[in-house]
C-alpha cells in the first residue's frame, strides 16, 4: 500500500462514531460538560499527539505487521508487548462490533429521510438490526481477504466522499446560528427552548477529555500494515502524522459547527432522552436534500471504520502467531490473495461478539469505554518503549530515521507517559464510580478479566520458550521476516 492508502487506513479508523455521535452523546455520558466539549477535545489531543509521534518514530525502525506488539516487545518487554497489543486487539474487536451495530440506526434514519418508511420500520426490528450488522462485518472480512487492491478500491472513494459530505455539516453549521435553530424548532415542532448555562467543573472536564480521547484512536492501525507498505520506513511515519493532523482539524471544525447552531443545552436535553447524532441535530435547519446528504455522510463514515479496523486487529494476531504466542495456523497466508485469511476470519468472529454485546448491553458507550481503557494502556506502553528502546535494543534504536534527536525523543516519551497515566487514572475513576445495574457494566472489570486471561496465555507459551533455551527468546530481539 502507498502513502494514500495508509493514511486512509488511519483516517477511516478514526472517523465514524467519534465524529457523528460521541461529541453529542457525551452530554449524557458526562453530564455537566455543557459548552466545554471543544475545550475538552483540544485537551484530549495532547496525549494523542505524543502517542502519535512515538508511533511515528518507532515505525521508522520497526516496519512490520503487528505495529504496537512489535514496538513494545522489541523495545521494552515481550510480555508487555503482548499486553499492549492484546489490550488493543480486544478493545478494537469489541468496537468493530459496536460500530457495525450503530450503523443500522443511521441507515434507518437515512431511509426515513428518503421517504422509505417501510424499510425504516423494518430496520428497527432487533433481529434485522443484528443480522445486518453481522453482514457488514463479514462483507468487509471478505474484502480484506481479497487483498490490497480490493481494500483500496473500497476505502479511498468512501474516504473522499465522507470528507465531502462532512464538509456540508461544517459549512451549514457556521452558516446558521442558534436563533435560526430556535425559529426552526418552533416551526417544525411548536417547541420553545430556553438555553441554560452551567459552571465549569474540572472533574467533569477531565472525565470528558478522557472519553474524547477515543476520537484519536485509530491512527495506530496504520502501523499494523508495516509489512504491506511501500517504502515503510518513510511512508508509515508520514501516514500516521497526516492522519492525526487531518482528522484532528476536521473533527474540531465539525463539532464546532454543530454546536455553533445547536445550543449545547438542547443537545444535553435530547441526549438524556434518546440517542442523537450530528445529522439528526442539524436536520432542524437544513433543507431535506441536505439532511439526506449529511445522513449519508454519517453512514459512510461509520461503515468506513470497519475495513480499516479489521485490517488492524487481524495483523496483530498474525504477528503473535509468527512469534509463536498464538497457534501458527493463524499466520497462514492465502495462496492467491497473499492475505492472512485465518486471522481475518478470527477477527470477524470477535467483532461479531461485539455486535451481540452491544445489542444485549443496550448502551454502546460500554464498548467505547473498554476501547479507551485498552488504547490508553497501549499508547502508554508505546511511549515507555520509546524511552527504553536504546537500552533494551540498541541495534533497532539505531534504525530510527524520524526525529532522531535523542533529547527530543525523551521529551516525547516522558510527556506522553505522564499525560497518559493521568488520563488513565481519570478514566478508570470515572468508570469505577459510575452507577450501573451490574458489575460487568464497568469496563475496567471486563478489561482486567480479559488481561488476566491474556497473561495466563502468554506465560504458558513463555514457559515453552524457556524450555527451548536462549534461542527461544532470541525471536524477541529481532524483527520478524518480511
Amino acid at each position: 500500500m502507498g502513502l494514500m492508502a495508509l493514511t486512509a487506513t488511519g483516517v477511516c479508523s478514526m472517523l465514524g462514531a467519534s465524529i457523528n455521535v460521541v461529541p453529542f452523546m457525551i452530554q449524557r455520558n458526562v453530564p455537566g460538560i455543557g459548552p466545554y466539549v471543544l475545550s475538552a477535545f483540544a485537551f484530549a489531543a495532547i496525549p494523542a499527539i505524543f502517542a502519535a509521534l512515538a508511533y511515528a518514530i518507532l515505525s521508522s525502525a520497526m516496519p512490520r505487521a503487528g505495529g504496537s506488539y512489535i514496538y513494545v516487545s522489541r523495545g521494552l518487554n515481550p510480555y508487555l508487548g503482548f499486553v499492549a497489543s492484546f489490550s488493543q486487539w480486544f478493545g478494537l474487536s469489541i468496537v468493530i462490533g459496536v460500530i457495525a451495530y450503530i450503523c443500522i440506526p443511521f441507515l434507518r434514519d437515512l431511509s426515513s429521510a428518503l421517504g422509505w418508511e417501510d424499510l425504516s420500520t423494518t430496520l428497527e426490528i432487533p433481529l434485522i438490526r443484528v443480522s445486518l450488522a453481522l453482514f457488514l462485518i463479514w462483507f468487509f472480512v471478505w474484502i480484506n481477504i481479497r487483498g490490497a487492491k480490493s481494500y483500496e478500491s473500497i476505502l479511498l472513494p468512501m474516504m473522499f466522499l465522507m470528507f465531502a459530505l462532512g464538509a456540508i455539516v461544517i459549512v451549514a453549521g457556521f452558516t446558521f446560528n442558534s436563533q435560526d435553530f430556535m425559529t426552526a424548532l418552533k416551526a417544525k415542532e411548536n417547541r420553545i427552548f430556553q438555553p441554560t448555562s452551567v459552571a465549569f467543573d474540572w472533574r467533569i472536564f477531565l472525565s470528558a477529555s478522557a472519553l474524547l480521547f477515543s476520537s484519536f484512536i485509530g491512527f495506530d492501525s496504520i502501523s499494523q500494515a508495516g509489512s504491506e507498505a511501500k517504502n515503510p520506513t518513510k511512508s508509515l511515519p508520514k501516514a500516521i502524522l497526516l492522519a492525526v493532523f487531518s482528522v484532528g482539524v476536521f473533527y474540531f471544525l465539525f463539532t464546532a459547527a454543530v454546536y455553533h447552531t445547536i445550543p449545547w443545552s438542547f443537545v444535553a436535553a435530547e441526549a438524556a432522552q434518546k440517542d442523537i447524532s450530528a445529522p439528526g441535530l442539524l436536520s432542524y435547519v437544513l433543507p431535506t436534500e441536505w439532511g439526506v446528504a449529511i445522513l449519508m455522510g454519517a453512514s459512510i463514515a461509520l461503515i468506513n471504520d470497519l475495513p480499516a479496523m479489521l485490517l488492524s486487529v487481524s495483523r496483530l494476531m498474525f504477528a503473535w502467531a509468527e512469534d509463536g504466542i498464538f497457534p501458527s495456523f493463524i499466520a497462514r497466508i492465502h495462496p492467491q490473495k497473499q492475505t492472512p485469511y485465518i486471522a481475518l476470519v478470527v477477527a470477524g468472529l470477535m467483532a461479531s461478539l461485539g455486535v451481540l454485546g452491544a445489542h444485549f448491553a443496550g448502551d454502546f458507550f460500554l464498548g467505547i469505554d473498554i476501547m479507551v481503557t485498552s488504547m490508553m494502556v497501549n499508547f502508554l506502553l508505546i511511549c515507555i518503549a520509546l524511552i527504553t528502546l536504546p537500552k533494551i535494543n540498541p541495534l533497532l534504536a539505531g534504525q530510527i530515521s524520524v526525529l532522531k534527536n535523542r533529547r527530543l525523543q525523551l521529551w516525547i516519551g516522558w510527556l506522553g507517559t505522564l499525560f497518559l497515566i493521568g488520563f488513565l487514572i481519570i478514566h478508570t475513576y470515572k468508570d469505577l464510580t459510575a452507577q450501573v445495574t451490574h458489575w460487568f457494566f464497568h469496563s475496567t472489570f471486563i478489561w482486567l478479566i480479559v488481561m488476566t486471561l491474556a497473561s495466563c496465555l502468554f506465560f504458558i507459551k513463555w514457559s515453552k520458550f524457556r524450555q527451548n533455551g536462549p534461542e527461544g527468546h532470541e525471536r524477541f530481539k529481532v524483527l520478524p521476516e518480511e
